[in-house]
């Protein structure tokens, strides 16, 4: 139905909201979970997701770790630490110390689980809810910790069931 049809400011039934004005630029939508499409038609109220979102909201915690009157910097200084972290440890592994660098790296992860579940407020280390970036964290670091301990050759960390498993899979 076209908007001569409709009438400027006429409804266009019991089903579909009322609008006023005769073009796009005009149609005032009374019912906001049905505003108008690009051709300035009022969509059905639907509990479908839109097709284009304008913004998206915050996760929890994610707002600033220091005051806005402080610098960038000290606002995401969580972020920052765990960063400065895995640096040093991409670092020490360029210069040939593996183990020890790689530990650093899953150190550092644990470290961002740590803050995540502490503060209230972690800045941009706050990437997803609260308990998924606490278990990937977590769980990623628990994972480069364990590895690295378990590198060849002298392993600081012996796991016999894993090594049987790897003979009886691979010679098996």
């Amino acid at each position: 139905m076209s908007a001569e049809e409709r009438g400027a400011g006429g409804t266009t039934g019991a089903d579909e909201p009322r609008i006023t004005g005769s073009t796009p630029e005009t149609v005032e939508v009374r019912e906001p979970v049905s505003a108008p499409d690009a051709d300035g038609r009022p969509r059905r109220a639907t509990r479908r997701f839109p097709l284009f979102t304008r913004d998206t909201a915050r996760p929890e915690g994610g707002g600033r770790a220091a005051s806005g009157a402080a610098p960038a910097p000290a606002r995401q200084w969580p972020m920052l630490a765990v960063l400065v972290t895995v640096g040093l440890g991409l670092l020490l592994t360029a210069f040939d110390a593996f183990r020890l660098g790689t530990l650093l790296v899953g150190v550092a992860l644990l470290g961002g689980a740590v803050l995540r579940w502490l503060l209230p407020s972690v800045g941009m280390l706050a990437v997803r809810s609260r308990f998924t970036d606490i278990a990937t964290y977590g769980l990623l670091g628990v994972v480069i910790v364990l590895l690295a301990l378990m590198v060849q050759p002298e392993p600081w960390l012996e796991i016999p069931f894993l090594k049987d498993t790897l003979h009886f899979t691979v010679s098996g």
